[in-house]
């Protein structure tokens, strides 16, 4: 879009929210133009807290479905839209509700953590949701001799086993496409080619677990490679005072990085690191969510109170400040 037509794109977007009684809420990997029409922008748990906070009566999530559905479940009386339904999620999808109850029925008093990007039917059966700031905290609050089922990011859940040293901990072999194609290699030659630069690694990453050990060996700047979630990223974003920083995880992040921190030249350590589920809210579709109210999203009533519970156990043990993917 041109300058004008951004703008009065823009402008039509907030005229139609305002009729509609609609808050818009958009994740950190959705494209420029999205975030910056938004009114709030941040993490799928962040922004499902928002909506449960608000008072519009209709939420608008510029995101992936489960997102969407945690939001719904979270503000079960508001209606919740999603400007297009087939934005799905390849982690997401690595486990179904059913897989799970098969795997709980193969280690019985297991305690279930499930990352909350994940569906509504699996939070419904997990004892305990978890964000990427709070996962080893969630762990580390369960009793050390209690079996924990981790699902489904395996590179999350790498990362969880080796800062709480539990050796009782299953993970599920799940992975988001994109941040599991941010590999070691990736990371070590962009790292060598710009060797002042600050490393923000998401721990989703495939290069998560590489890149602590490698710092470990000397191969990675130790005191600058950092695991972050998103909103952790952001708060470090607004401290540090490197000259420029590489950051591992999809690409729409960025644009928030660069708004909280412009001093900074911010570098992706893939720059092909692109969702194209996240991408599917473009501003098309956002302006016809808000002008047809579609598309609706909907949790059935048992479903929704099940997944309530696990969320509301982690928020019980603790949020941290920058919780989030």
């Amino acid at each position: 879009m041109t300058s004008t037509s951004a703008a009065a794109w823009a402008e039509q977007v907030r005229r139609l929210a305002a009729e509609r009684d609609a808050v818009i809420l958009a994740h950190n990997y959705q494209a420029p133009e999205i975030q910056d029409v938004a009114d709030h922008v941040g993490d799928s748990l962040a922004l499902s807290r928002i909506a449960a906070a608000s008072s519009a009566s209709t939420i608008v999530f510029a995101g992936v479905y489960f997102m969407a559905e945690t939001a719904k479940i979270l503000a079960p009386e508001r209606t919740v839209l999603i400007p297009d339904s087939r934005a799905g999620c390849s982690l997401a999808d690595s486990i179904t509700a059913q897989q799970l109850r098969e795997w709980k029925a193969g280690h019985p008093g297991a305690a279930v953590v499930a990352y909350v990007n994940t569906s509504a039917e699996v939070k419904a059966e997990a004892d305990v949701c978890c964000t990427s700031a709070n996962a080893a905290e969630i762990v580390a609050s369960l009793p050390a001799e209690q079996e924990v089922l981790f699902l489904p990011d395996q590179f999350l859940g790498a990362h969880v086993q080796r800062v709480t040293g539990r050796g009782n901990i299953r993970i599920w072999l799940g992975e988001c496409h994109v941040h599991a194609g941010i590999s070691p290699d990736d990371l070590r030659r962009k790292a060598a080619a710009d060797t002042g630069a600050e490393l923000f690694i998401h721990p989703e990453c495939g290069c998560s677990t590489a890149a602590l050990w490698q710092a470990g060996t000397g191969d990675l700047p130790a005191g600058r490679t950092r695991v972050l979630s998103t909103g952790g990223m952001l708060d470090a974003a607004r401290a540090t005072t490197a000259s420029a920083v590489l950051v591992a995880t999809e690409t729409g992040m960025l644009h928030q990085l660069r708004q909280a921190n412009p001093a900074v030249r911010w570098e992706p350590v893939n720059p092909d690191a692109v969702c194209r589920f996240m991408k599917m809210t473009t501003p098309a579709a956002l302006l016809r969510c808000l002008a047809e109210g579609v598309e609706e999203v909907h949790v059935p009533a048992d479903i929704a109170a099940r997944a309530r519970r696990a969320v509301q156990a982690m928020i019980t043990v603790g949020m941290p400040s920058a919780a989030g993917e």
